[in-house]
């Protein structure tokens, strides 16, 4: 059998790759990957959803003009944690908004709240009241909501 030299160096290459590594170790833990027995946290979940809430805070060029950051903490400890009390997420971000008659966007300092929950009618009015408020709070026209179903596993 004649081999070519290209084809030679490639099976030289191939046969000896494993030679010299270490197995590869796995590290056992006891902890299951998911918690089980929890009615808040389900091993398994049906028909939650992600909503992502956008909240202006004040103009971002504009530290101190707007919602403090005090002021966000009181409006998520009245209106947000009660009506959702097993967990969310809030992030910093950076948003525009341009409203109809508005020549040029408004850059905003802007809160994104996080949350997942069961999808029910119940859960839905809570994150509209929370936009209520906000609003009520504020007088700004809209808290941009998105809501997408969610794979969630704890």
């Amino acid at each position: 059998m004649h081999v070519r030299p290209a084809s030679g160096l490639l099976f030289l290459i191939l046969a000896t790759s494993g030679c010299g590594h270490k197995p590869i170790r796995t590290i056992a833990t006891s902890a299951p990957p998911v918690l089980r027995g929890d009615a808040v946290h389900p091993d398994v979940t049906k028909r939650w959803v992600d909503t992502r809430l956008y909240f202006g805070l004040g103009p971002a060029d504009q530290p101190l003009k707007g919602i403090s950051e005090t002021d966000w903490r009181a409006f998520l400890d009245r209106e947000v944690t009660p009506r959702f009390p097993d967990g969310l997420s809030v992030l910093d971000v950076y948003g525009q908004w341009q409203g109809k008659n508005e020549p040029a966007p408004e850059r905003l300092r802007t809160k994104c709240l996080i949350i997942d929950y069961p999808d029910t009618a119940e859960n839905r009015a809570k994150v509209e009241a929370i936009r209520a408020a906000w609003k009520e709070k504020t007088g700004d026209q809209s808290v941009m909501r998105v809501t997408e179903p969610a794979d969630v596993s704890f």
